[in-house]
């Protein structure tokens, strides 16, 4: 099911580049589906919107804009019905709001006795647009993890668009989570005909300034391609755990923990790298027992055959190397004294230390941002953040006598570079 390999500088190497190799792969097929879609929205609006959604989805929704008591009467009705659910998603949106209020930038200004002024402004993006899959996919925790640190940072205005169920409602777990974090509105379309109405703008469907959250390989290719017409938040691939390991992580919970990442998708990689082989043993004789019971076992088997693996290396050190050279989306740490490793593991979207911060801890509830930089890509990429909302614009004013002192300095650069009139800017004021 999961293969063995020993860390040699040759197998583990090799396995290593065919997960590059898929991280890098394009579908051409899906880019040009995708660049069709985009022009035909561009060009034809909601009508263009509308005619996917039938064609893709089966049928129109109920509606396209979800009303306002719509929206309220879900939450109304999970408070009545599903208390538990809501209170769940009431204390992981205290943990979530708690960790990214410390997020939030500061504007500054700073005065000097030359009288020259220099500062910063900071402040929350227009409007942002929430992309949040449907259907069996639909993931109420990911309307938190967005809309949060959006409403922290001062957004406007969060424009959410959603696939509808079959039976053309919209989910309710989702209105839910949306009506809790305070999302304005919320439009039933999905795919990459949302994301380009969100980037366009469309008759019904505001223009963004910013498209984030989750979905399927159109979406995420929708939102490549319309990146520079709007921001978008990160090109997110496949789910990924790594978990580094000595003799005395539980392999019970190393199993559970591995394929709690395969379920998402085949493409998953779940890896362990350990000091240990009688550990490895006992891994992969859990993973056999444990996935018995699983519902999507099918994608397990799957996932952890194409994509992962079990890595037996020499030391600690050689462990932290490959965490580093894979720079994984999840990476947990089980060794006897994790808090140790922090500042040696450089490269990871979200870190878990100890036997008890299991990867769903940070899915669901801990507080950091479950939205990660995938693919190697946590080399260079970090979490979504409030700053990820924040938008700065930087200000000078100098007086006559500060640029004057100032002046043989910036037209010696500027006619180094050949840029004559911006010397020109300069003397002129003398």
């Amino acid at each position: 099911m999961i293969r063995k390999i020993y860390a040699n500088g040759v197998e583990e190497k090799k396995f290593f580049e065919e997960l590059d190799k898929r991280s890098s792969e394009t579908d051409k097929k899906v880019t040009a589906v995708v660049n069709e879609i985009i022009e035909n929205v561009k060009a034809n609006g909601d009508g263009a919107v509308k005619a996917y959604t039938e064609k893709f989805d089966g049928k129109l929704p109920l509606y396209y804009e979800v009303p306002r008591d719509v929206i309220n009467d879900a939450l109304t009705d999970a408070y009545e019905n599903d208390y538990e659910f809501v209170e769940a998603l009431l204390n992981a949106q205290e943990n979530i709001t708690e960790f990214h209020q410390r997020q939030k930038s500061q504007s500054f200004i700073d005065t000097k006795e030359s009288g020259v002024v220099l500062g910063q402004r900071v402040r929350g993006l227009e409007r942002v647009g929430l992309y949040v899959p449907g259907g069996t996919a639909a993931y109420p925790s990911s309307v938190l993890m967005n809309a949060i640190p959006a409403k922290i940072a001062g957004v406007k205005e969060i424009i959410m668009v959603t696939p509808p169920l079959k039976d053309g409602k919209p989910n309710r777990n989702i209105l839910v989570a949306a009506a809790i974090c305070g999302v304005d509105r919320i439009f039933m379309c999905g795919g990459a005909q949302a994301v380009a109405a969100l980037a366009f703008g469309t008759e019904e469907i505001p223009k963004v300034d910013k498209i984030v959250g989750p979905g399927n390989i159109f979406v995420a290719t929708a939102k490549k391609l319309l990146y520079g017409i709007v921001d978008i938040d990160m090109i997110a691939g496949p789910s990924e755990i790594l978990i580094v390991a000595d003799e005395t992580a539980n392999p019970k919970y190393v199993a559970a923990d591995l394929m709690s990442q395969a379920e998402h998708d085949k493409l998953a990689s779940s890896i362990l790298v350990t000091t240990s082989e009688k550990l490895a043993d006992e891994v992969v004789a859990q993973i056999e027992l444990q996935i018995q019971s699983l519902s999507r076992k099918e994608i397990i088997e799957s996932s952890l055959s194409d994509y992962g693996a079990i890595i037996i290396c020499n030391t600690k050190d050689e462990a932290c190397e490959m965490a580093n050279r894979l720079a994984p989306e999840h990476l947990e740490v089980l060794f006897e004294n994790p808090m140790e490793y922090v500042g040696r593991l450089n490269n990871a979207g979200s870190i878990f230390l100890g036997q008890y911060a299991p990867e769903p801890l940070g899915d669901y509830y801990a507080g950091p941002n479950h939205v990660l930089p995938t693919s190697g890509t946590a080399r260079f990429f970090s979490p979504l953040s409030v700053n990820s909302f924040e938008k700065r614009s930087s200000f000078i004013y100098y007086t006559q006598d500060a640029l004057c002192q100032a002046k043989d300095d910036i037209v010696l650069i500027a006619e180094k570079e050949g840029l004559t009139a911006h010397a020109n800017a300069i003397k002129a004021r003398f």
